[in-house]
């Protein structure tokens, strides 16, 4: 970490006593790659597999077409049925120029069990800042949905996964999560949005290292100086500066399927025009949704190599691509979608730069859906030469597009957008008032609600029949036996009592209950709530979900 500081610090010296003199110097940053467009025809190569598979399996009229969507990094893992025993294998589905970053790939599993960040200097262990602080390879997990709420910004080490599959977790707060000077990171299926500044304090970084941070400036993810990194899957939004900002010599980075919403600047590749060593700064942006509420940098480039390639742009207030001091932009194969705003549909832009001095940059677009009266506006001589063609989208269909970046965003529970859903309201979510995660027994009120609703039908043959006593044959059933149910589901301490009530309630002789006899069929329906309580109670006592017993027995 030393030398790589010592190195860009050298650097950054030498480029500002001469910048015509550093020209002339090697600026080869430790990851990066020497020859981009063979990343490049890679990417094309590996798109234009799944792509040919999916096509193959739907003529085949397969089972697995379903599972195959075109996006070669989730074929590459999610048609595994075991997946969920084989994290892993997700650190070997990269693309681009972040595809070689390991994450925490070969170490141990981490759970994280506690969701709370009061202490930035002696994070508890359990805690995701306990576990991405630490110097082993560790690939991170959530049993269940969670809520962070992080006091400072979240420093990782290197080599580390954070793999939020499986759960809906939500990363907000101060800071919110620092790359800096590290390599081998991956983060993946995690909603991270209202991000703030945070600092003038002091936070980890490592078991052995703490210090005095100074203000940050509120981005979700800040990458400085590093490399080998991979962000995947992620929902970002609501920000105080950037989403995503990768700056200082950082390159190696692959950002891909992720959703970027409600956001002004969304993305900064690159420190300053002046800053030679970003000359070094390679970067795959793929399969991405720019979607609803965005204004502009998707990115905005400062030198490097940016391979913008299969991303769905949905509008943008200003404009979707800007640049300063000649970054090298090939564009392949996404679509650009303009805004009804006739001043801005173009997609470029040249940032307070001439037109005499961007002529030369080489951006090019190949293969794009230009969409509204969308433009863009290439420059630089001698493309043909620099570029590959965009073989992995046909510029004549939009279907792909679609196909590849249907599920952008985070999978599963929660899905992309970075509402808290039953969690909370964003109202509540802004207030001081932490937000809980629904509990973990809520099926088991689905249950019971669905359980009494096959129930009504018998109740109306008996309600039209005219037989008496219906009003206490509900009130037995719903009251006596389905709320107490649903009590349960809400307190897990309750199930002993449902024993007692079941035993009493069932102890009761018919002559001296309050109510009195009743019909055969309602009492069938009130043994089979009985019988329901009984054997709840003992699933939940011995510690075992109901519905996870019907799954295992299915």
């Amino acid at each position: 970490m030393l030398l790589r500081t010592s190195y860009i610090v050298l650097t950054w010296l030498l480029s500002s006593a001469s910048p015509a003199k550093m020209v002339m110097l090697n600026l080869t940053l430790p990851g990066q790659h020497p020859d981009p467009e063979s990343v490049v025809h890679d990417v094309h190569r590996r798109v234009n597999d799944s792509m040919a598979r999916r096509q193959m399996l739907e003529t085949m009229d397969s089972e697995d077409a379903s599972c195959v969507t075109g996006n070669p990094i989730d074929d590459c893992w999610k048609c595994d049925p075991d997946w969920a025993n084989n994290r892993q294998r997700l650190a070997d589905c990269a693309i681009g120029f972040g595809q070689y970053a390991l994450g925490g790939k070969n170490g141990e599993i981490y759970i994280v069990t506690d969701s709370s960040d009061d202490d930035a200097v002696n994070p508890k262990p359990g805690t995701l800042r306990y576990a991405v602080i630490q110097e082993e390879p560790l690939w991170i997990v959530f049993p269940a949905n969670m809520l962070i709420r992080l006091s400072q910004e979240l420093i990782f080490n290197s080599y580390k996964t954070v793999d939020g599959r499986g759960a809906n977790v939500h990363i907000v707060g101060g800071g919110c999560i620092t790359l800096q000077y590290i390599s081998n990171v991956i983060i993946h299926n995690i909603h991270i949005h209202d991000c703030h500044p945070s600092g003038e304090t002091n936070v980890r970084s490592s078991p052995t290292h703490w210090g005095w941070r100074t203000l940050s400036d509120g981005d979700g993810i800040s990458i400085f100086g590093s490399k080998d990194l991979w962000i995947d899957h992620c929902s970002l939004s609501h920000c105080k500066d950037g989403l995503i900002d990768a700056i200082m010599g950082s390159t190696a980075i692959t950002i891909s399927n992720n959703y970027f919403s409600h956001h002004n600047e969304v993305m900064l590749l690159g420190h300053s025009d002046q800053y030679l060593p970003d000359s070094g700064m390679q970067v795959t942006i793929a399969f991405n949704h720019f979607g609803e509420n965005l204004v502009q940098r998707m990115p905005r480039c400062r030198r490097g190599y940016i391979h913008v390639v299969n991303n769905d742009f949905t509008q943008w207030e200003m404009y979707a691509i800007g640049g300063s001091g000649s970054p090298t932009i090939n564009s392949q194969g996404n679509r650009y979608i303009a805004p009804s705003n006739p001043n801005a549909k173009e997609v470029t832009k040249r940032v307070d730069t001439d037109h005499s001095k961007w002529r030369d940059w080489n951006w090019r677009s190949e293969g794009d859906i230009l969409v509204n009266g969308a433009f863009f506006v290439a420059s630089g001589e001698g493309l043909e030469v620099k570029y590959e063609k965009a073989y992995s989208v046909e510029p004549k269909s939009a279907a792909y597009i679609d196909l590849i970046t249907w599920h952008a965003g985070v999978l599963g529970v929660g899905g992309r957008d970075n509402n808290l859903g039953e969690w909370n309201t964003r109202a509540k979510f802004q207030g001081s008032e932490a937000a809980r995660p629904p509990s973990s027994t809520s099926p088991l009120i689905v249950f019971s609600a669905a359980l009494s609703c096959l129930s009504l039908p018998l109740y109306t043959d008996i309600f039209a029949s005219g037989k008496k006593r219906m009003a206490a044959a509900l009130v037995k059933t719903y009251y006596i036996y389905l709320v107490p149910l649903i009590a349960a589901a809400a307190a897990p301490a309750t199930p002993i009592l449902l024993f007692l009530l079941g035993d009493v309630t069932g102890g009761v002789p018919k002559e001296s209950s309050p109510h009195g006899n009743i019909e055969d069929a309602a009492e069938a329906i009130d043994d089979t709530f009985k019988d329901y309580i009984y054997s709840t109670a003992l699933l939940q006592y011995i510690g075992l979900h109901p519905v996870n017993a019907i799954n295992r027995m299915a």
